[in-house]
């Protein structure tokens, strides 16, 4: 199920995808969600891979859901060194490469 404004899957084959500074900073847009909650999990999933990455207008798009999409969804940023990482990373997940089978064990329940 794709969730994005712009995620993984339209990312175009040249590599610049996404690669839209942020002024005065060196992150860069790695992906867009219509939920924050969704963004949140993007970032956890990046950073358990080694990626720095950060959450943008989480919080604006908590307060007011109406201008998510006047305002591009909620991002997901991270450094200009880390992004071409990160897009392939999540396209994978996007992808199923990260998914579970029903049957793993994922240790002793409690």
């Amino acid at each position: 199920m794709q969730d994005t404004l712009t995620g993984p899957d339209s990312f175009p084959e040249d590599g610049t995808a996404e690669a839209e500074a942020i002024p005065g900073r060196d992150l860069f847009i790695v992906a867009t969600f219509f939920t924050p909650t969704d963004a949140h999990l993007a970032r956890g999933f990046l950073v358990a891979e080694g990626i720095p990455a950060v959450v943008a207008d989480a919080n604006l798009a908590q307060a007011n859901q109406f201008l998510l999409p006047a305002m591009g969804g909620v991002r997901v940023l991270a450094p200009a060194e880390y992004l071409q990482q990160a897009q392939d990373l999540l396209a994978a997940r996007e992808h199923g490469d990260y998914t579970l089978s029903d049957d793993a064990d994922v240790g002793p329940s409690v």
